[in-house]
This record gives structure tokens, C-alpha cells and sequence, in this order.
């Protein structure tokens, strides 16, 4: 294309994208919800594999879109290693969580703590729940409006990714509210073949601007930029100075940290695990999320070559047949190649590919988020309504949160700049994926400890899940550069190799933050003495 511009055929086919998706919801969405377990469980009849494809296409996101080509743009393939620690989640999961939760034929996964430490606990996990989902879906949409802005306006500036935000989250809450979680799942299925098929025509078509042998391609991607390998798989995180507990992908991390991460996120964030609890059994619900995760390795694997590929075009164009300049944000990269250099109607179906990204995670958000708040808080509060009435209510609550979720999405806007202290460079996946952790530190002791012991009491659960929150946020940047000068810290730290601790510990990586976070809130969360009568 090379003027930087969409052209009528690239609108077209997005237009025919946005035509799928309505007659796909509408499709699915055929069937009438009798009662809000049609509408959060499609009555629990969704077969795996359909389950699984969307656990992927959600787990992925417009994140794994931009950001995982970022990744490998910016650095190497550690990225992929963090499935050994999702995969030895997939496992605990699949014989631990999801048995539990079918035993109780729980509507939500909080529902579980209610009966195993009594109401206020269960109660006080969905709010967890939902204070999390609120800070890391709305970091999605706004990950997600990045290339929208760009699209739309053709910047990055805040006031317009605030536009598209608004955009996605109107799409996002007229689309949930069609056929609920059963017409979300089939649809996820349709946007994963978008937004993979997307992937590899990428692949093919930056790879066909190269020219030079791929012997000499894969020569310059070991030498890297100097530094180290960007086919580097695994990284010990062993460094001359020490143990590396600033990066997020080394081994310990991947093996300690993604495990907990990967329970995080499969075992006690019902966004995900709603999905599970669509199946018939719990044979079939831990089949799907097993599924889901080893069919993300693939997935991140393909888009974490197209980040290699661009690195080459933009960084080595003595191996290609271009000499296009580099942006200089690296969250453009792929958006830049996707509109300045790819045919008319292919730029299309990739910006098709990105927005099914995004959008997959956001209409499954704000079901998850509606089926919580009406079964664990709703329920309790307005007592002995027909069914009728808590799915109207459900339905209400779609809208409302579709725009809670786009208000906190307009906040990332300048959070993510203040994380990055004004770098547009800064990694968009680590922003993503650490946004989850305030959440998941309690809320992941909580169920350990539930399903693992026979200790713990309600006033122990609730404790944990402030002080998993708490114990996050004391180790967060942003908190400590309201009262500290961190960055002269960082000066005084680099002349006299000597880092207090305070500075040790908000500059470890997101995952570690997370283990140490989790580890605090469970001895607070054993402490708690079970009543006799709890079951």
C-alpha cells in the first residue's frame, strides 16, 4: 500500500468481518434462554474441543496480537517457555478444580468458597474477581484500540484511543447481550480461524520480502542485536551479576511463576473458567482446558514468528528487498507492516484477525463478569425472584459492566505511559499480564487452600485476598513514586552497586511479585480455623 492508508477494499472486507460476526451471534444465539444457566452455562452442553478453541481464542486477546509479535521484536522466544509452567497448571486444574466444581454444580467458581467457608467468602472472591477483571479486561480493550486509534485517526493520541475504546466496548456489550456464553463460545471458534488464518498469511507474506538464503536469515537472528540470540528458547536467568529476577520468561520463572500465573487464570478466574463449566462432565471440562493449553503453543508460537520476521525487514534489510523504516514505537511494528505494506484487502482480513483478538476477550468478559454478579451478589440481596427476572437482571449487568470496563480501559491510557515512564517502547504483554496479578495472588491462596486443606474460615479467606492484594500493590512502581524518588534510587543503586530492597522488590518481574504475593496470602488464609460445620 505504502501511503499509510486503508484502501475501499481493505474497508470492505472488514466491513464483511463485522457482518460475520452479527450473523454468527445471531446464528448461536438462536436458541431462547429459559433461566441464567442457559444463558452463563448454555445448559451445559458445549462439547470440548469447542470449548477448548475458546479458551484460546480468549486467553489470547489483542494482546497476544500486537504483543507477542512485540515480544520477539524486541527480544527472543523466552516467551513460549512460559507454557511449562500454564501446562503443569492445565493438570492441577484438570484433577483438582474442575471435579470440585461439578461435584457442586456451582453456576460460578465462587459459589465453591461459599460452601467451604460460608457465604462473605464467596461474596468477597466474586468482588475480588470482579475488581481484577475490571483492571485486566479493560487493559485488553485498551491494548485492543491501539490499532483502532491507528486505523481510525492514524495516532496514538490519548484523546483518540479514548474514541476507540468507546468504539470496541459499544460492539463488545450489543454483541454478549445476543445469546449469551453459548453463542460467545461458538463465535470464539469462528474468531480464532480469523485471527490465526491472519497470522499465517502475515508469515507468508513477510517472509516472501526476504531474499537472502535462510541460512544467513537465521545467522543474523543468533547474533541478535548484539546482546544475546533472538531464537534463544530457554534462559537460564543465571547472569554474571547474579540470579536475573527482573525478567519474566527465564526457567525458575516459567516453571514457579506461570504455574501459579496459569492457576491464576485457568482454576480461579471464571472469565475462563465459565467456559469449563459449559461441558457436560468434569472429564469433558478438564479435557478443554488441557485442550486450550497446548493449543496455545502453537498459536504463540506462530505470532511470535511473525515478530522474528519483522525484526528481519525492519532491522536487517540487507536481507530483504525493502528498505522501509522502522517506527520507532515498537507497539506499531506489526500495524505499521500490516497498513503500509501489505496488499489492498489483505491489510483488511489481518486488522480482521486483530479486532477478532480483541473482541473474543472482551464479549466473554463481560458475561463471566454479569454471571458473577448476579449469582453470588444479586441472588443474595433480591431472594426468591423467577428465573425470568435474574436473567433480565443478567442482562442489564452486560451493559453495565461493558462500561465499567471501557472507563477503566480509558485509565490504561496513562497507565501504561506511566509504567513505561513515557516509553512507547514499553511491552504491552508485560503490561497486560501483570494488571492480573493484583487479583490472583489472594484469590488463587484462597481456592489452594480450599480445595488442598482442611483449614481456613471465612474471616482467614477475606483476610488473604486483601492482603494477596495489598502485598501486589506495595510492590507496584506506581505506588512507591508517589513517596519515593525511585528513579534517584536507581541512580544511587548503580554507582554504589548496592539495591535497597524497596528498589529489589518493585523491579522484580510481574511473576514474582505474584508468587511472593500468593505465598503471604495463604499462611494468612491457613491461619483461619474451618467450623466444624463447614462441608
Amino acid at each position: 500500500m505504502g501511503d499509510g492508508r486503508l484502501l475501499a477494499l481493505d474497508w470492505i472486507v472488514l466491513l464483511g468481518y463485522f457482518v460475520l460476526l452479527v450473523a454468527s451471534g445471531l446464528w448461536f444465539g438462536r436458541r431462547k434462554q429459559h433461566d441464567t444457566e442457559d444463558y452463563f452455562l448454555a445448559g451445559r452442553r458445549m462439547p470440548a474441543w469447542a470449548v477448548s478453541v475458546s479458551i484460546v481464542a480468549t486467553s489470547m486477546s489483542a494482546a497476544s496480537f500486537i504483543g507477542v509479535p512485540q515480544s520477539s521484536y524486541n527480544g527472543n522466544l523466552t516467551y513460549l517457555a512460559t507454557n511449562i509452567g500454564m501446562v503443569i497448571a492445565a493438570g492441577v486444574i484438570a484433577r483438582v478444580f474442575i471435579p470440585a466444581f461439578y461435584r457442586q454444580r456451582v453456576q460460578t467458581i465462587y459459589e465453591l468458597l461459599g460452601i467451604r467457608f460460608g457465604p462473605s467468602a464467596s461474596t468477597s472472591a466474586s468482588v475480588a474477581f470482579m475488581l481484577g477483571r475490571i483492571m485486566a479486561s479493560g487493559a485488553r480493550i485498551y491494548i485492543g484500540a491501539i490499532p483502532a486509534s491507528i486505523v481510525v485517526f492514524g495516532d496514538l493520541e490519548p484523546g483518540h484511543l479514548v474514541l476507540a475504546i468507546a468504539l470496541l466496548s459499544f460492539i463488545g456489550i450489543v454483541y454478549t447481550l445476543v445469546g449469551g456464553v453459548g453463542s460467545v463460545i461458538w463465535t470464539d471458534v469462528i474468531q480464532m480461524g480469523v485471527f490465526i488464518g491472519a497470522c499465517i498469511v502475515a508469515i507468508v507474506l513477510i517472509a516472501g520480502h526476504i531474499q537472502a538464503p535462510w541460512s544467513e536469515v537465521a545467522a543474523a537472528l543468533r547474533e541478535g542485536s548484539g546482546q544475546t540470540s533472538k531464537l534463544t528458547l530457554i534462559d537460564s536467568g543465571l547472569r554474571e551479576t547474579g540470579f536475573d529476577w527482573v525478567s519474566a520468561f527465564t526457567l525458575p520463572a516459567c516453571i514457579i511463576g506461570f504455574t501459579i500465573m496459569g492457576i491464576g487464570s485457568y482454576g480461579v478466574d471464571h472469565d475462563l473458567v465459565q467456559r469449563m463449566l459449559t461441558c457436560r462432565d468434569a472429564n469433558r471440562g478438564g479435557t478443554s482446558v488441557i485442550g486450550g493449553i497446548l493449543l496455545g503453543v502453537p498459536s504463540v508460537a506462530l505470532f511470535l514468528i511473525v515478530g522474528l520476521l519483522l525484526w528481519v525487514f525492519y532491522q536487517r534489510p540487507e536481507l530483504t528487498d525493502s528498505n522501509a523504516v522502522a517506527p520507532e514505537d515498537t507497539r506499531r511494528v506489526f500495524l505499521e507492516f500490516i497498513i503500509e505494506e501489505m496488499p489492498a484487502g489483505v491489510s483488511g482480513l489481518m486488522l480482521s484477525g486483530l479486532f477478532a483478538a480483541g473482541l473474543s476477550s472482551v464479549n466473554s468478559t463481560i458475561n463471566a463478569m454479569s454471571a458473577t454478579f448476579v449469582n453470588d451478589v444479586y441472588r443474595k440481596i433480591v431472594r426468591g425472584r423467577h428465573e425470568k427476572h435474574y436473567l433480565r437482571t443478567g442482562r442489564i449487568c452486560v451493559v453495565g459492566w461493558g462500561i465499567v470496563l471501557g472507563a477503566f480501559a480509558c485509565v490504561c491510557v496513562f497507565w501504561q505511559q506511566h509504567i513505561g515512564h513515557i516509553n512507547e517502547s514499553s511491552d504491552l504483554l508485560d503490561f497486560a499480564l501483570s494488571v492480573m496479578t493484583f487479583a490472583y495472588a489472594g484469590l488463587v491462596a484462597v481456592f489452594l487452600t480450599a480445595l488442598l486443606t482442611r483449614r481456613g474460615s471465612a474471616r482467614s479467606a477475606i483476610a488473604a485476598l486483601v492482603v494477596g492484594f495489598v502485598a501486589v500493590l506495595l510492590m507496584d512502581r506506581i505506588f512507591w513514586d508517589r513517596f519515593v524518588d525511585l528513579a534517584a534510587m536507581e541512580r544511587t543503586a548503580a554507582q554504589t552497586g548496592e539495591k535497597p530492597l524497596l528498589l529489589a522488590l518493585v523491579s522484580l518481574a510481574f511473576v514474582w511479585k505474584l508468587t511472593l504475593a500468593t505465598g503471604v496470602a495463604m499462611v494468612v488464609c491457613v491461619a483461619g480455623k474451618t467450623r466444624k460445620d463447614a462441608a
